[in-house]
């Protein structure tokens, strides 16, 4: 029997002997993410993949993320930790039903939230995150936009852009949708002088209440920098659990229960280490069409959001 510490110091040895480098997104649990080089959001550990200089990458979080970091990463191997770990958001849009879409909507730039798999990013104009949505469709010479498949994303985009036409995918997060607004009530009424900090992804009766809305990385840099002492994670739980454990000497509590991701759960510490001993995980490997397809789709993001 090994301890969690245990394991995770031999987890910090074989990484340094086989020259591998462990992402961890930040919904991921408080022992993952104490063994990883970089912690954040899912193109930004691919950046931090490109930048770092070791030939191997674990990472830990869904299956589009491995693939992004694949994408932008072609000549190094990556391995996602937990074969099954896959995103219901990203798998509810086909390349056929997205090709319906844009027959309806001709003209129309197709933004694709990079929640989305490798294929369907193949047929798209550019991808965005949470982060940089705004900016990025702001940018966009093309003033019609068809963004898919949250359509809570787009709506808190295109409020913030009322120049520009929006069309939309009827599609979402199933689990930022759980949340409600009767669970702002009841959180509010046990926590009265909390600020409620939320994702876009959540429906707009939840939004519309936040102190703040922004991306995982937003609302976890928002809540360290404010003066506020409580507050209440409308996003993914484990950040209610980060925030504890960054910020001691302040308050978190989830919104919902509802608000648990199981597909990045299923990612655990023991996978990163049968992983690194070569006898877990899943190493990434994309035909040549669709790589260059969606690396074309994620440059384009790059080029538009800085």
């Amino acid at each position: 029997m090994m301890t969690v510490h245990e394991i995770q110091n031999e987890i910090l040895r074989m990484k340094r002997e086989k020259d591998v480098c462990i992402l961890a997104h930040a919904y991921q649990s408080q022992d993952v993410l104490e063994v990883a080089d970089y912690v954040g959001d899912s193109y930004g550990l691919s950046e931090q993949a490109v930048k770092d200089e070791r030939q191997g990458i674990i990472m830990c979080g869904v299956r589009f993320m491995a693939e992004t970091c694949k994408i932008l990463n072609p000549h190094k191997t990556v391995w996602l930790a937990n074969p099954l770990a896959g995103c219901p958001m990203a798998e509810q849009l086909d390349l056929a039903a997205l090709e319906a879409l844009k027959k309806q909507y001709p003209g129309y730039a197709v933004v694709a939230y990079i929640n989305t798999t490798s294929e369907l990013k193949t047929a798209c104009d550019v991808c965005v995150t949470s982060s940089s949505a705004v900016q990025i469709c702001a940018n966009l010479e093309n003033d019609s936009i068809l963004f898919v498949p949250d359509p809570n994303l787009g709506h808190f985009v295109a409020r913030q852009l009322p120049h520009k036409t929006f069309a939309f995918y009827d599609g979402g997060c199933p689990r930022h949708m759980a949340a409600t607004a009767a669970d702002v009530n009841k959180a509010r009424g046990a926590h009265p002088k909390a600020l409620l900090l939320a994702h876009p992804e959540c429906l707009p009766e939840v939004t519309s209440q936040a102190d703040y809305v922004g991306s995982t990385t937003g609302i976890m840099a928002y809540a360290k920098k404010s003066n506020a002492r409580q507050f209440i994670i409308a996003t993914e739980n484990s950040i209610v659990e980060h925030l504890s454990f960054e910020c001691p000497d302040k308050q978190f509590y989830p919104l919902s229960v509802a608000l648990s991701c199981m597909d990045m759960r299923v990612c655990t510490l023991m996978d990163v280490y049968h992983c690194l001993q070569g006898d877990g995980g899943e190493e990434m490997s994309l035909p040549e069409g669709i790589q260059e397809g969606a690396a074309r789709c994620l440059r384009r993001m790059v080029e538009l959001g800085g």
